[in-house]
């Protein structure tokens, strides 16, 4: 970037924080940049960070050798190869997650998308593209925004890496798999989602990263990454901003 380039970008940044005063993306108090939290939202958050599970991403509470194992991941390996997250979903996170899914806070994105973009380095450094996770069309209809959409293409901006934001399609709209357990949620999303007709070219030997908001049980996320592996691609990874993490 030249000199003058940065020097318009400070100015137009200026004149953005003076048109909307910058919010915290948690509570929406007062902070002093655009796309920061307030130093107790801060606080409250719990960033995932090594020693992790090399497959779903879990923390260990110390470091193991090798590329160690989570329980959960050697008596089930989950579908996709590898899941990182930026975030536990807990007390401090929630309304960050549901503010955004929910309460329209979408300017939020690219905060969120650097995030992730760091968080998830390892899976994006030889990734193909990014897919996210695709919701029905009634349900988009009603929230008129797919979040896992708009982080997809956050993060791919980040990464330096394309994105196909309907790659996969939900051809059922599907109950919340909220309240379901592990095996409800299989049985809920089994057979919902498809490769877009006409991109199954697209999918073919490509090391895809999907992307969603929260990671729960995975079931989600690897109902699609068994679409795309049936489609031929080499290998599905998964990135989230947060995801739940069990004590």
């Amino acid at each position: 970037m030249t000199l003058a380039q940065r020097l318009a970008t400070r100015v137009l940044a200026g004149a953005l924080d003076t048109l909307l005063p910058p919010r915290c993306l948690c509570c929406g108090g007062s902070v002093d940049r655009q796309g920061g939290l307030c130093a107790p939202c801060w606080s409250g958050l719990t960033f995932i960070a090594p020693p992790l599970c090399a497959c779903c991403g879990t923390p260990f509470d110390f470091a193991l050798e090798g590329e160690p194992l989570c329980g959960a991941c050697i008596a089930e390996p989950p579908v996709f190869a590898r899941a990182r997250a930026v975030l536990a979903y807990d007390d401090g996170s929630r309304p960050l997650v549901l503010g955004f899914k929910h309460g329209d806070r979408v300017h939020a994105a690219a905060a969120y998308g650097g995030w992730m973009a760091r968080a998830g380095a390892e899976l994006l450094a030889d990734a193909d593209l990014l897919a996210p996770v695709p919701l029905h069309r009634l349900r988009l209809f009603r929230r008129r925004y797919n979040q896992a959409a708009l982080l997809a293409q956050a993060a791919g901006r980040q990464a330096g890496r394309p994105v196909i934001p309907d790659m996969l399609i939900r051809r059922r709209s599907t109950p919340s798999q909220g309240g379901l357990d592990r095996s409800g949620r299989r049985r809920n999303v089994k057979g919902a989602f498809a490769v877009r007709p006409g991109l199954e070219p697209r999918v073919a030997g490509k090391r895809i990263v999907l992307v969603d908001d929260v990671l729960t049980t995975g079931a989600t996320l690897s109902e699609c990454a068994r679409v795309l592996l049936r489609a031929g691609a080499e290998r599905v990874d998964a990135l989230t901003l947060a995801r739940v993490v069990k004590t």
